[in-house]
């Protein structure tokens, strides 16, 4: 066999190469639009749940992206009680492939692939679903994608106000602070879920629940606002999805019914929310094949579970910047 080798980018290369807000957002784009032109393969990721999935679970996700010429598996724990151990809840490793060969072609530490593409694809979509004169944000949550959402988000909308809460009072602390350091702006701690989604332009929920609980209400929901919820377990009354204008999500596949967990698992299963009352992936609107906001009257809801495809996308860019910039290792496999 002739020699095989892996490049290895482990968590303090991944933190090296330093990827920009544009660099990320132009990763993840680019999936997206591959995705709406009908050339990737998104498998619906799968679960291993050790021992109950209050406690947490492996999600494995899988994909292939043509234009990049990757195929992807991505494994990523989701544990939430690690804070107790000083260890993120989410810790990820990402293989990619040659999808002609099946040569593995890179080990990349996902964590914070994980985390930067989830929050990617939230602005991404708050780029073609919000108003553009969104101002004020509120966002429940605090864990790894929380940051990328509030960052990435801000660097498009520049807002005037950005609210967060979380549920432990050291943990929003925290989240706050780290945003006010690398944004240069105040940000406002609230301790409990009205004040900080009420009446804002854009609304984001990133709960770590242990099972579905109606918090976040409906009656909050001003019209022309943009809402995503991606909780593991619902926060979300039952009949917000009845004053929604669009609802839309990252994958059907992966989001329709008898999948397990979501935001809009109820939904989705009771069919409130159906292929065919669905306006529309996110890779369809991104590619220009369907229209994303269409008035500032617009309320439109975006669900996403998480892409493999966003997973590949960023890391297909960390392997192509860590050559430039020779960083990480090359391992021996054959």
């Amino acid at each position: 066999m002739q020699e095989i080798w892996i490049d290895y980018l482990n968590a303090i290369d991944a933190k090296a190469l330093a990827l920009s807000n544009d660099e990320i957002l132009d990763a993840v784009t680019k999936a997206l639009d591959a995705q709406g032109r009908g050339e990737t393969v998104i498998e619906p990721r799968v679960h291993l749940v050790p021992e109950s999935s209050d406690k947490g679970h492996f999600n494995v996700l899988r994909g292939y992206v043509k234009p990049l010429d990757y195929a992807g598996v991505k494994v990523v724990g989701d544990f939430v009680d690690n804070y107790k151990q000083g260890l993120p809840s989410e810790l990820a490793v990402l293989n990619l492939f040659d999808p002609r060969t099946g040569v593995p072609k890179a080990i990349i530490d996902a964590t914070a692939i994980t985390d930067m593409r989830t929050g990617a694809v939230t602005a991404i979509g708050a780029r073609h679903l919000a108003r553009k004169d969104s101002k004020i944000l509120g966002h429940i949550g605090a864990r790894g994608t929380s940051y990328w959402n509030v960052r990435l988000l801000d660097h498009i909308f520049d807002f005037d106000e950005i609210r967060v809460h979380s549920r432990r009072p050291e943990s929003r602390d925290a989240f706050a602070a780290r945003l006010e350091k690398d944004l240069g702006k105040r940000i406002i701690v609230t301790d409990n879920w009205e004040d900080c989604l009420k009446g804002a332009d854009i609304m984001i929920e990133a709960s770590r629940l242990p099972e579905p609980t109606p918090l976040f209400k409906t009656a909050w929901v001003k019209k022309g606002a943009f809402v995503v919820p991606y909780g593991t377990m619902s926060a979300l009354e039952f009949d917000l999805t009845d004053i929604m204008d669009k609802v839309v999500v990252d994958d059907w596949g992966q989001c329709g019914p008898g999948r397990p967990f979501g935001a809009l698992r109820r939904h989705v299963d009771e069919g409130k929310v159906t292929a065919e009352t669905l306006h529309a992936e996110i890779g369809q609107i991104v590619c220009g094949a369907k229209p994303g906001r269409e008035s500032d009257d617009e309320t439109i809801l975006f669900w996403h579970r998480g892409l493999s495809t966003t997973d590949v996308a960023l890391g297909a860019a960390m392997v192509e910047k860590a050559k430039r910039m020779n960083i990480g290792q090359r391992l021996r496999f054959a």
